[in-house]
């Protein structure tokens, strides 16, 4: 072969290999539905498992008893709720402890449930229910906001505390709650006030008398990061209606856990990515000024933007990420590991550690809900209940 005429031949076949390298096609011939394919995507963290699917109303709380009964509540936000506290039992949800309970009744109004927010399982076997009395983020109704008790070996209500006006304000709205039935005669209950028009706060409650009161209201720790931008889905997380600009969505104080020992309380707004803590003793106690309360809260940084939050008894805190679709893990060390990442986690809300070593937790597209898409609800049935392992039990305060 002529020399000169090799040395083009080799040319023309390097400068084919490197043009195809360069433009991702190792093929030319091959389809470009199979080469899409191949494309590198986000990748998934961890190992989520569904529990449970609801083609019906959108769920936010759950809670695992020891002998995995599992509870879910339905809040009155807007969508048609026959029951707002339900039961997963043989492959359906029905309504808990029954449905005449669950029919909200004015002239009975601390007898009847209203709006639940968050169901949660204590130590003792027993089935506390958080009723914001505030459907559609109303104005609580007079009377009807509550915690109140089931007996899950009986299936009755063997606890009333109906909150004053002292605690819950007109702007309030109860979001979630934490248990240590070692404090007092029967225990506390810790309550985030996660108001959307108001402050936010800490609410204590004494479970054997009822009395309440009211810590770190309107608070920086407690309110709104008036920095924070969301950004969900790959878009501004905001209130949006036809003809108007976009308006901040804003959340006080939601997601709260207790430490393994109960000597921390762990607290963030809904519109933050800070994780904040308190030691539990100086809201206990009466005589210590709110400013001194406030001064002891700590900024333990960045986590995520969350919902929920939820504590396992190795001293581990979990915070969903609903900008990231992730459940993420804090270390005793104060280190953040992601255990979960998957774009099915569409807006992580309440978690649960149970006995049987899972974190369960609701994924319900709230991003999506109409009032941030111009009134088009954009969520997809099912909303979903998920699980991952962690090896790890509930805290257990009795």
């Amino acid at each position: 072969m002529n020399p000169r005429k090799f040395r083009l031949v080799a040319i023309c076949a390097l400068a084919a290999l490197f043009g195809a390298s360069a433009s991702g096609q190792e093929n030319p011939e091959e389809p470009m539905t199979a080469r899409k394919a191949s494309l590198p995507s986000d990748r998934v963290i961890g190992h989520i498992e569904p529990v449970f699917e609801f083609y019906d109303d959108m769920p936010t709380g759950v809670s695992v008893s020891a002998e995995g009964r599992i509870f879910i509540n339905f809040p009155r936000w807007g969508d048609e709720v026959p029951f707002t506290v339900g039961e997963i039992r043989d492959g359906k949800v029905v309504a808990y402890p029954d449905a005449s309970f669950n029919k909200f009744d004015p002239k009975r109004p601390g007898e009847t449930l209203g709006s639940v927010q968050s169901v949660v399982v204590d130590p003792a076997g027993r089935l506390w229910i958080l009723d914001t009395a505030a459907p559609k983020f109303s104005k609580p109704i007079a009377g009807a906001a509550k915690l109140l008790a089931v007996d899950l070996a009986t299936d009755k209500v063997v606890k009333t505390i109906v909150l004053p006006p002292s605690t819950v304000l007109p702007t309030t709205y109860i979001n979630d709650v934490r248990f240590d039935l070692r404090k007092g005669k029967e225990g506390v209950a810790y309550i985030t006030d996660s108001s959307v028009s108001g402050p936010g706060g800490i609410i204590v409650v004494d479970l054997a008398s009822g009395e309440s009161w009211r810590k770190l209201t309107g608070t920086k720790s407690t309110s709104p990061d008036p920095d924070f931008i969301p950004v969900v889905e790959g878009e501004r997380l905001a209130v949006r209606e036809k003809g108007k600009p976009p308006a901040p969505f804003t959340v006080a104080s939601d997601g709260i856990a207790l430490s393994a020992d109960g000597a921390t309380l762990y607290f963030c707004p809904l519109s933050s990515r800070h994780l904040f803590s308190v030691p539990t003793g100086l809201l206990l106690d009466h005589s210590v000024s709110d400013a001194t309360v406030e001064q002891s809260v700590k900024d333990l940084g960045e986590k995520g933007a969350s919902d929920g939050l939820e504590a396992d008894d190795k001293g581990r805190v979990y915070a969903g990420d609903y900008e990231r679709n992730s459940i993420r893990q804090r270390q005793p060390d104060g280190e953040w590991k992601t255990i979960a990442h998957d774009p099915r986690i569409l807006w992580p809300d309440t978690m649960s550690v149970a006995m049987d070593g899972y974190l369960y937790f609701t994924a319900n597209q709230l991003h999506r809900q109409a009032q941030f898409h111009e009134g088009k609800d954009q969520r997809e049935k099912p909303y979903t209940l998920f699980r991952v392992k962690i090896d790890a039990g509930p805290v257990l305060l009795k």
